[in-house]
Formats: structure tokens, C-alpha cells, sequence
């Protein structure tokens, strides 16, 4: 049986597939294009930021020229400059080095930058072959023992595509804010449906192809990617990052073997690494992804950031699998 991209008895060699992609990445010196040839911007994407720390922090880009029609066809890892400067004409530079966009991500680039003054905003941008992306906006967050005078974030949750536009995020951008902290459902699985504001393309979400182009056709949401420039982002998921209502192993569906429901976590738990500035310490393991992390805002802020999917237990209603509420108070 063939699904999600995956049969059943190629399952754990897949697993051991994926878990060795940082090793893949690290010994592909031989197979690295460092001049690649590009016949359009490979920033489509934009740039992103994200955990920001009071010395460092992730940021991010993806090289592609044609997010939605598929992944670049360059086969090797492509080497990309990145630069983070102290002011936005990059006269003074306090940090930059060389990454690798390799294809087991994608061409996703997360560099964890270090080395960097708390409390203070820096500009960065990045450079593969003779293309260099828009420049990034990102902030530190003050020492673990200072006490700041404030602190200003925005929240945004359940941006449903098909809903309507992203009108929230161009009044955030208007904001003086230091984070934007995203609670979950940051791209939603379904079909598309005729007659919606916008459409998804393609049918219900299930390979990794599928969510890659569902992230891709939401980050080129211009809204979106510009709040993404502008301001380090502190994310989560919910459940429509990966299936509606499920809950640790158990799908929403039923019916589903463990193989089939985990092949298909597997997809969206890695599209979803490859799209967030998440630190290494976030790779997927296979199914299995370590998202719960705190971020210290001097001693102003704790954000303690809940994984609330990986390891739930199974509601008690909502999607028809346990007795309605007649017949549950009946068995009692």
C-alpha cells in the first residue's frame, strides 16, 4: 500500500533517511555548487527570523525560484553567504559566514547566529550566486538579568488561506513591536474549494511535495512575508500544520494504520521545519519533532512555547470517535 508519498515497509528506512539529513549536510563539501546560476531570484520566499536570544539569533531563507511549481532542480547543496550588520546599508558588519541550502531540506537555510549585543535590532540578508535577498529586520532580546522598561509583541493564529486576506499583518508592521508570537494553524491541510475568497491548490495535503508547495503558496502571501522580514517571529503549531484534531498517534480518520498516519507526520513535521527560523535543536527525528522551547525576555518575560499536539490525549468530542454525550452519561 502506497500513501503520503511512502509504503509501509520503506517506513523505517526512511526514518534513518531523514534523521541522517544533518549529517548529509555537514560532509557535503564535495557536492557543494558554490556559484550557481539562477534564471530568476532564488529569494522568492523572502527571509524570515525567529528565537531571537540575547547574543543570537535563527535567520532564514529558502532558495527557490518557482515555489509553486517545485523545488529548485540544482541536485547538490548550494553554498550561501549571509551578512547581519548593525545598520541597514550594511557598512558595519557585526556578523556573517557561509551556510548550506542542501535538497534533503529543500534549499532551506537556518543560521544560528551568535556573537550578537542584547537588546538591539540588526539587519541581515543573504547572497546565493550573483542574487542577494531582501534585507531582513531582527531584534535580541535583553539579558537574562535585566529588567527592561517594556516589551511589545503581537499574537496571530489560524490564518486559514481560503478565508480571507492577511489584513492583520500590515497593521502590525505599522507597529513598534520587538516579537510576533504565532500560537498554530499556520497553513491549514484541506482541499481547495471553489467560490472562497482565495483557493488552495491542489487536493487535501499528504506528501511532502503537497505541504512544501501549501507553505511555499502561503509565504508568498506579501502581508505575511513582510511581517516575516520586519520582526523575529516565536512559532508553534496546532493541528492543521499536519491533520484536523489529531492527537500524538491518533488520527482524526478511522481506519488509519500507525505506518500510514506516522509517514504522513513525518511530511509535515519536516515541511514545517524547512519553513520556520527554528533552531537545530527542532529537526525532526522522523515523526517526532522537539517544538517546546522557552524564550526569556530579560526578567520582564518567560514564553513558554507548548507543543499541545505531540503528545495530547485524545478529545473528548469533536471529532465523532468517543460516545456523544447521551450515551457516555448512559454507560455510567
Amino acid at each position: 500500500m502506497k500513501r503520503y508519498g511512502i509504503e509501509r515497509r520503506q517506513f523505517m528506512q526512511y526514518l534513518a533517511a531523514v534523521s541522517a539529513i544533518p549529517t548529509l549536510a555537514s560532509s557535503a563539501e564535495g557536492y557543494v555548487d558554490s556559484a550557481p546560476s539562477f534564471k530568476d531570484t532564488p529569494f522568492a520566499l523572502g527571509v524570515a527570523s525567529g528565537d531571537p536570544e540575547p547574543d543570537g539569533v535563527v535567520i532564514w531563507t529558502r532558495l527557490s525560484e518557482s515555489p509553486l511549481v517545485g523545488e529548485i532542480t540544482i541536485p547538490n547543496a548550494i553554498q550561501v553567504r549571509w551578512e547581519i550588520s548593525h545598520d541597514e546599508g550594511f557598512t558595519s558588519i557585526a556578523q556573517n559566514g557561509t551556510a548550506l541550502a542542501v535538497p534533503q531540506l529543500g534549499h532551506s537555510v537556518h543560521v544560528e547566529a551568535t556573537g550578537l549585543e542584547p537588546d538591539r535590532w540588526y539587519f541581515y540578508r543573504f547572497h546565493a550566486g550573483k542574487h542577494t535577498s531582501p534585507v531582513g529586520r531582527t531584534r535580541t532580546t535583553p539579558q537574562r538579568h535585566v529588567m527592561p522598561e517594556r516589551m511589545q509583541f503581537a499574537f496571530t493564529s489560524c490564518q486559514h488561506y481560503e478565508s480571507g486576506f492577511f489584513n492583520g499583518y500590515p497593521h502590525m508592521v505599522k507597529e513598534d513591536l520587538d516579537m510576533v508570537i504565532h500560537l498554530g494553524d499556520y497553513i491549514y491541510e484541506y482541499a481547495g474549494v471553489d467560490n472562497r475568497v482565495r483557493k488552495h491548490l491542489g487536493q487535501e495535503i499528504e506528501s511532502l511535495a503537497n505541504y512544501r508547495q501549501r507553505y511555499s503558496q502561503y509565504r508568498l502571501d506579501e502581508s505575511l512575508m513582510e511581517a516575516h522580514r520586519v520582526f523575529p517571529w516565536l512559532v508553534t503549531w496546532d493541528d492543521h500544520e499536519f491533520d484536523n484534531n489529531y492527537a500524538d498517534l491518533i488520527s482524526e480518520e478511522e481506519g488509519i494504520s500507525p505506518e500510514v498516519f506516522l509517514a504522513r507526520r513525518m511530511n509535515a513535521y519536516q515541511a514545517y521545519y524547512e519553513f520556520m527560523p527554528l533552531r537545530r535543536s527542532a529537526f525532526p527525528q522522523g515523526p517526532h519533532m522537539k517544538l517546546y522551547r522557552k524564550c526569556q525576555y530579560g526578567r520582564l518575560a518567560n514564553f513558554y512555547v507548548l507543543d499541545t499536539r505531540q503528545y495530547r490525549t485524545d478529545q473528548p468530542n469533536g471529532d465523532g470517535q468517543k460516545p456523544k454525550t447521551g450515551k457516555a452519561l448512559d454507560q455510567n
